[in-house]
């Protein structure tokens, strides 16, 4: 029996997230993409909170992006999450590409967030 693209995603998921787990030194960036936007928070797995969070809904995103699922969008999304966690003062974190594969809009968002000062 075939998996659907949305139980295999799950299942990748669940295998990542068994390794994955952030900490109050080195916390997860964890990304979510749907067909229209992409999303990135850094969470504190031990403490259980949301330390920042961007994605293309973002206002100030809003108005400079022409199209949410692209490339593009999910650089300045990357740049934008590196940015808002350096002001917190971490700068390495675990990177959970929450079960999408390492290309694309998620390979962006990672690129852009170590051009941007974080090292994962």
């Amino acid at each position: 029996m075939k998996l659907t693209s949305k139980e295999a995603t799950r299942r990748r998921h669940n295998r990542i997230r068994r390794r994955v787990m952030g900490t109050s030194e080195r916390p997860r960036l964890s990304v979510f993409r749907s067909n229209q936007h992409i999303y990135a928070q850094v969470i504190d797995d031990t403490q259980h909170q949301t330390l920042v969070s961007a994605s293309t809904l973002d206002v100030d995103l809003r108005k400079q992006l022409e199209n949410t699922a692209n490339c593009d969008a999910s650089a300045e999304v990357g740049k934008l999450i590196a940015k808002r966690l350096l002001e917190k003062g971490v700068s390495k974190v675990v990177f959970d590409r929450g079960g999408s594969l390492y290309h694309g809009r998620v390979k962006a968002l990672a690129e852009a967030a170590r051009e941007g000062g974080l090292d994962f």
